[in-house]
């Protein structure tokens, strides 16, 4: 979109306010959210849940505000002609069915509800944690087939016990704070909070997953599904657990791998289990966690509750208003406009930080304390801030259930203790290039990527934590890191011909005595097949990356 467009669409925000704003409800909404629209002196409420694509892009753009839900796909034919649509609500946390990029193309906010759900979401997790140590599953289950067996059914008391909370953001800090006041003792890890302590010192910060799970008797999980999370608890970090551990997953399916648990809860390593959300949903019938007698099993009700409901209702409503009465912007997920200040080649280089983000995120294992950005050539020298910030979502994005966005990138790092610094440079023989290294863990680990783009405006990727390259990195990729042993490259490429995935092309480089391969793939390296790379010995590190393809 051009700047002329951006001032129209502003214009037209300024002079709707001499009438009522159209607020299009494009799906089942809370009965309090729609009354409260209505109740708007300056809103004129269009109730239309249930529309087809072509019915909702025919009048998609004849409102100021879209309210959505799961149900409605707002597609990039929706948002074809948006008109006088300058915002997108979604009553919810997942933006998944809303086209980010043709929003922001169009100028359009879109935002959520993402907070309104935390106290519930949290309350759900800690009755499967209370439910969990009194047992209390199976012996209502004994109960009401008529049984009465107290002896078998002895609990275990919280108080004294150490939970790990994995993923210290809202719904984290809210488990922690009820565990507190149950007299638990409370450890946690989030690579993304760089602190020894959280919550004035009552909260002991881990610096990696593995060297939390030992000391602790149960383990609940906040964190978003992504390749880092991916098996998080499976048959290594089992090992390492004390005998008897306690797992409460009420985040997302796939954190916690099914098949490794059964192992556990088999073998007597794992006490018990208590999940709310799994790697296929629904839950297949057969599934042998349904029946085994050490599970409690709920179906994803993390956020049902009337309250929940309410609230994202009545914040999806509330934000959609506050931004175009021009009182601000809340829960915003995307940033519209905020690169067409740059010019044709800083846009490549916007673009190329994006991608370098993506593909050294996987690499950031353990929390941050400091994110260098580095800047080489004056053409990059005046965008350097928005470079960076781009960079920053990138980097954080996936390891955060919090929105982040250009806007608000800065603050999410600085509340988690990351510093950025960015380094400016002269332009040196190869021109103008990025860099960006993230200081992470005790040790002093630094990721670092270093990128260009050449006279085809291609980006590419010339160097990743030392190990030098020349790729473009686009689509669907894979990282693998290995000892650098013969026959390694061959185990690689027949475990992804075993599990049907397509290596397109190969980028390999060498280091002292380990390797980094760089895959594209023609589809996404499943989660089982990461997990095979993962247990073998040979391989450090390996993760899916998806980036947007290459550009033309």
């Amino acid at each position: 979109m051009s700047k002329t467009k951006i001032a129209e669409r502003s214009e037209s925000m300024s002079s709707s306010k001499t009438g009522k704003f159209k607020v299009l409800v494009a799906d089942k909404l809370n009965k309090q959210g729609l009354e409260w629209i209505q109740g708007q002196a300056d809103a004129e409420l269009v109730n239309k849940p249930g529309l087809s694509e072509d019915e909702l892009a025919a009048i998609a753009g004849d409102h100021d505000a879209m309210i959505v839900r799961s149900g409605v796909q707002v597609t990039a034919r929706v948002l074809e002609n948006p008109g006088r649509l300058k915002v997108i609500a979604r009553a919810g946390v997942g933006v998944d069915n809303i086209d980010l990029d043709a929003a922001t193309n169009h100028g359009i906010l879109v935002v959520n509800s993402a907070e309104a759900t935390t106290t519930t979401t949290a309350e759900h997790a800690f009755a499967l944690l209370m439910a969990l140590a009194r047992n209390i599953g199976p012996a209502h289950k004994t109960m009401v087939e008529g049984g009465w067996d107290r002896s078998k059914f002895q609990g275990q008391q919280l108080a004294g016990k150490t939970l790990g909370v994995v993923g210290f953001g809202r719904i984290g800090r809210t488990v922690a704070e009820r565990a507190l006041a149950f007299e638990m003792n409370v450890v946690a890890y989030d690579p993304f909070i760089n602190a020894e302590t959280a919550m004035d010192g009552r909260v002991r910060m881990y610096p990696s997953f593995e060297e939390m799970i030992p000391h602790v008797d149960i383990v609940t999980f906040h964190v978003p599904m992504n390749d880092q999370t991916a098996g998080m608890l499976g048959r290594k970090t089992f090992a390492m657990a004390k005998p008897g551990l306690r797992v409460v997953n009420a985040a997302r399916g796939g954190i916690v791998d099914e098949e490794a648990l059964l192992e556990a809860l088999d073998s007597g390593k794992c006490d018990a289990a208590a999940l709310d959300v799994y790697t296929e949903e629904p839950l297949p019938a057969d599934h042998p966690l349904r029946n085994h007698p050490k599970v409690l099993l709920t179906p994803h009700l993390g956020a049902s509750t009337a309250e929940a409901q309410q609230a994202v209702s009545m914040d999806a409503a509330g934000a959609a208003l506050s931004f175009l009465r021009g009182e601000g912007v809340k829960g915003a997920v995307n940033a519209a406009g905020l690169r067409l200040d740059l010019g044709p080649v800083q846009q490549r280089y916007a673009d190329l930080a994006q991608r370098m983000a993506g593909l050294i995120s996987p690499l950031v294992t353990e929390r941050v304390h400091e994110v260098t950005f580095e800047v080489v050539g004056d053409e990059l020298e005046s965008a350097a801030s928005t470079l960076l910030r781009l960079a920053l979502v990138g980097l954080l994005k996936e390891h955060l259930t919090v929105p982040v966005n250009i806007v608000n990138v800065m603050h999410v790092a600085e509340q988690r203790g990351i510093k950025t610094r960015t380094v400016k440079r002269d332009e040196g023989k190869f021109g103008s290039q990025l860099a960006l290294e993230i200081n992470a863990g005790e040790d002093g680990h630094t990721p670092r990527i270093v990128g260009r783009v050449y006279d085809d405006l291609k980006p590419r990727i010339v160097e990743i934590n030392g190990y030098h390259m020349d790729m473009v990195p686009a689509g669907q990729m894979a990282l693998v890191q290995n000892k650098d042993k013969p026959g390694i490259i061959g185990m690689v490429g027949n475990e992804f011909g075993q599990a049907g995935v397509n290596i397109a092309d190969m980028t390999i480089s060498r280091r002292d005595d380990t390797a980094l391969m760089v895959l594209k793939l023609d589809s996404p390296a499943t989660e089982d097949l990461i997990n095979r790379l993962k247990n073998r010995d040979e391989i450090l590190r390996v993760a899916n990356v998806k980036l947007p393809a290459e550009r033309e």
